[in-house]
């Protein structure tokens, strides 16, 4: 699985124009499943979601995880994480699971976040989705697993 991180002070999802999911201060998540992935990985990612130290301490050193700062967290699902530049000028998603493993293991991955405490707010699987940010730093993590 690949997630992308934001570290965020505020951000919000919307669908038609309606808001369907909003979090800040801590971390807009794009993510999505690759062939091959389990919910085993999805699972593992979640934990080190929440674990990985990319917050401020009192020092302003990134020393900080979500967990410790008690934020919550805007999960949308991203396709195109899976994007294949390497030849041509058209990305290819070949790598990317199907639609049906894609939303399983999304919605897998926000249930493990949710579960050790995090208020976790989620976008629409599949849906054409406008999504709003304030990037914090800006701090943007790359977790693949």
């Amino acid at each position: 699985m690949r997630a992308l991180l934001q570290r965020i002070s505020k951000a919000r999802v919307s669908v038609d124009s309606t808001v369907i999911g909003a979090s800040g201060p801590g971390l807009m998540i794009l993510v999505c499943a690759m062939q091959g992935d389990t919910e085993a990985r999805a699972e593992k990612l979640a934990e080190k979601t929440a674990k990985l130290r990319i917050f401020k301490d009192e020092a302003g050193k990134m020393n900080r995880s979500l967990l410790d700062i008690e934020g919550s967290a805007l999960v949308v699902s991203q396709f195109t994480l899976a994007a294949d530049t390497s030849s041509g000028n058209r990305p290819g998603f070949s790598t990317a699971a199907t639609p049906e493993l894609g939303e399983h293991l999304y919605e897998v991955y926000a249930r493990r976040l949710a579960a050790q405490g995090i208020a976790v707010e989620s976008g629409q699987f599949g849906a054409d989705m406008a999504v709003e940010l304030v990037n914090d730093g800006p701090v943007t993590i790359w977790v693949e697993n």
